[in-house]
């Protein structure tokens, strides 16, 4: 086998990209190691062109293999990688918004992307496979203008300190302020993912900065490759605009600089008079009709490139700055939804619905990346063909609808309440019923409104916004907040910022010019936090705080705390006593957790009826402590009263009376209920009681005087009581 390996240090470890023959029918295959985290990367490019399409025919995957973590796929009926994991997409998704936008686009060959990972130790693959793509594509004969360079930066809550690239389960520990995944090129910032605890825009300036130290390294290294090993680039070939096409333009521009900025929102004007152009130039030349459509959008994302950064105009008539205008409503669409939140923001419409559930109603997660866990609080989008006006297939979640899920959960999980003080399980689905740009930001405001409708105790509201931009260069570019679908399409930034009042939860950017400045992306950030508290003041009229109770529809929990010693008399042999508790109480569900805790799930009073069952059986008897019980068994020498199902104590019968008395049946009948107080529980747990401690004239309530006293006959032949 034939195989060369280059090494770097980044971030304090070793990592290295060995290039080797093992995968040699491709355009450039590399595994890049990090610590003990190996992933491979394999890049193809089609052939010949595509005659089908009219866009750039990129494809990203990121395969998840449960060998690398050493781990059999969980599943009885099923040990095979299927459909990847949600996790697996997000990561594909990473790195597709990073190496896109450096493709020339109007390149018509297939090219995929793989990312397999190989091997996973502490150390993080999203940021390895980030890399692993760069560094096979720029060392490979596939036009591509990277390098690229990825970084993880974290913070924790209370240090002044950065850490780069923490192990992969940094981000599962509650202390973390700050999680950001940058990626970079040669000054400029090209994808940035944040999840962040309430942070400044500041400390988001300063962990940029500082992860861009660290990139400018990797860049130095990735182009010291592509001059050792590096392939000479295939050259693209240059078309020429067919002369009809700028000749029917011409005859157009006065009315499509009208129809561009029209002042009407969404793009319908414009795809009137694209359509009627393509036919004019088809009728001239059929061949030329893609062509057309093509050369048009150039047009129009020239025009409105030039009149935003020269003249402050945007197509819909709006000031730079100017947010469009909002709507919040918090309820009112059904009483059987346990919370719900409709958002407006222009004609970007979003219905998003709570649904809280008990603790066994959380998604069980297998990954290759954590132990087997929970989920509790869960974030759901979906993008129906009719929000933009066109019909479609409508079926299971694609990739953009489930990495916009993700957005919005990452924005929204700070604030949500701990499960000992909120024991529910949460379920947010937003519906992006109409859409005119970022319908992501728009289901964290629409979330926001529901959580706080469904009574879910959130510690602040969180809102989002799209920022924009224009870009020519550092030094001439214009900033848009809040952009409506034109602007997104044809602009070159789409930068979605979350937070509170306080700082910031989430972010996402996406660019497609080679990169952004940290200095403008700063003024960026500026002006979104401008934005969002804007919209919170709409979200906070429309519902000031979460409602003092949840729905009469959801379900109630009584939670509970029992000793982790006693959690098998709870379950009973086979599950048999758990189960006759929850049949003779009718609860939906009792989750028992390792360390005592206890959620029981019902409805009514059912749950608080289970709850005394357990607490009974549970119940851990103190000296001092006073129990009101019947009597079970009468002997001799005393009787034994029932404390709970499964305790019972004696009352010796000198514990029965202040006084003497001859036999215990006098005082004492089967199945009478007598108040105790616990005097002693012995060695072997046994619990001794009495009544005369705790009531002194019992025994004369029942017509029981006190008897002769004991004869003495002298030395120490006393007799006892």
């Amino acid at each position: 086998m034939k195989e060369e390996t280059f090494e770097i240090e980044f971030g304090g470890k070793t990592l290295s990209a060995t290039f080797t023959d093992l995968a040699d029918q491709t355009n450039a295959s590399v595994i890049v190691r990090y610590g003990d985290t190996a992933v491979i990367t394999n890049v193809v490019m089609a052939a010949h062109e595509r005659g089908d399409v009219d866009y750039f025919p990129l494809s990203v995957e990121f395969e998840e293999k449960f060998y690398a973590a050493g781990k059999i796929l969980g599943s009885r009926f099923m040990r095979r990688e299927g459909k990847p994991t949600d996790s697996a997409i997000l990561s594909g998704r990473i790195i597709d918004r990073t190496i896109r936008p450096l493709f020339n686009h109007s390149l018509r060959r297939d090219i995929q992307v793989v990312t397999t990972v190989l091997a996973l130790a502490e150390e993080d693959p999203d940021v390895l496979g980030v890399n692993a793509a760069s560094i096979a594509l720029a060392t490979s004969d596939i036009p591509w203008n990277g390098p690229v360079s990825a970084v993880r930066v974290g913070k924790m809550k209370g240090e002044s300190t950065f850490i780069i690239n923490p192990a992969h389960d940094f981000r599962n520990n509650k202390d973390v302020e700050l999680d950001m995944l940058l990626c970079g090129k040669d000054g400029v910032v090209t994808m940035i993912e944040v999840g962040a605890h309430i942070v400044s825009e500041s400390v988001l300036i300063e962990a940029l900065a500082r992860g861009m130290e660290e990139i400018e390294k990797l860049q130095l290294f990735q182009k010291e490759l592509v001059e050792k090993i590096g392939k000479e680039k295939e050259v693209l070939e240059t078309k020429e605009v067919a002369p009809e096409i700028a000749e029917e333009f011409k005859k157009i521009q006065s009315a499509f600089e009208t129809k561009v900025f029209s002042g009407t929102p969404g793009k319908g004007p414009m795809h009137e008079l694209k359509k009627a152009f393509m036919d004019a130039v088809a009728e001239k030349n059929d061949g030329a009709y893609k062509a057309a459509g093509d050369y048009y959008e150039s047009r129009v994302e020239t025009l409105m490139r030039e009149r935003a950064i020269q003249n402050g105009e945007r197509v819909d008539g709006r000031a730079l700055d100017e947010v469009r205008p909002l709507f919040a409503q918090a309820g009112g669409l059904s009483n059987r939804l346990h919370g719900t939140g409709i958002f407006y923001r222009g004609g970007t419409h979003v219905l998003s619905v709570l649904t809280l559930g008990g603790p066994d109603d959380s998604q069980l997660i297998d990954s290759i990346e954590d132990p087997e866990y929970k989920k509790r609080f869960m974030h759901h989008y979906n993008f129906p063909p009719y929000s933009v006006g066109e019909t479609g297939r409508i079926g299971a979640p694609n990739r953009r609808m489930i990495g916009h899920g993700a957005l919005a959960e990452k924005a929204l999980e700070p604030v949500i309440p701990n499960q000992e003080e909120f024991p529910y399980t949460i379920r947010l689905v937003s519906e992006a019923l109409a859409s005119n740009g970022s319908t992501s930001m728009g289901s964290v405001c629409g979330s926001t409104l529901a959580l706080m409708d469904g009574g879910v105790p959130i510690t602040a509201p969180v809102a989002g916004i799209a920022m924009g931009i224009m870009y020519n260069s550092s030094n001439e570019y214009a900033i848009l907040t809040d952009i409506q679908g034109p602007e997104d399409h044809h602009g070159d930034m789409d930068f979605k910022v979350a937070g509170t009042r306080e700082g910031v939860t989430a972010i996402q950017l996406d660019v497609k010019v080679e990169g952004v400045p940290i200095d403008v992306l700063k003024e960026a950030l500026d002006a979104a936090k401008v934005a969002r508290l804007q919209i919170l003041e709409v979200i906070e009229k429309a519902i000031a705080v979460p409602r003092e109770k949840v729905s009469a529809h959801a379900p109630t929990i009584v939670p509970l705390t029992i000793r982790p010693d006693m959690i098998g008399i709870v379950i009973g042999s086979q599950g048999k006593t758990i189960k006759k508790i929850q049949e003779d109480t009718g609860v939906t569900d009792i989750t028992i957790e390792d360390d005592g805790r206890v959620y029981i799930t019902g409805t009514g009073d059912a749950p608080s009826a289970a709850a005394k069952i357990i607490q009974d059986l549970t119940h851990t008897f103190e000296v001092g402590e006073f129990i009101e019980g019947p009597v079970t068994r009468i002997l001799d020498f005393g009787a034994f009263v029932r404390l709970n199902s499964r305790t019972e104590g004696l009352v010796h019968i000198s514990e029965i009376a202040p006084f003497r008395i001859e036999k215990v049946r006098d005082a004492i009948s089967e199945g009478e209920v007598v108040k105790v107080v616990v005097k002693e529980i012995d060695e072997q747990g046994r619990v001794n009681l009495s009544i005369k401690a705790i009531d002194p004239d019992f025994a004369e309530r029942k017509g029981i005087t006190p008897g002769p006293a004991p004869e003495h006959h002298g030395g120490n032949n006393r007799k006892n009581s």
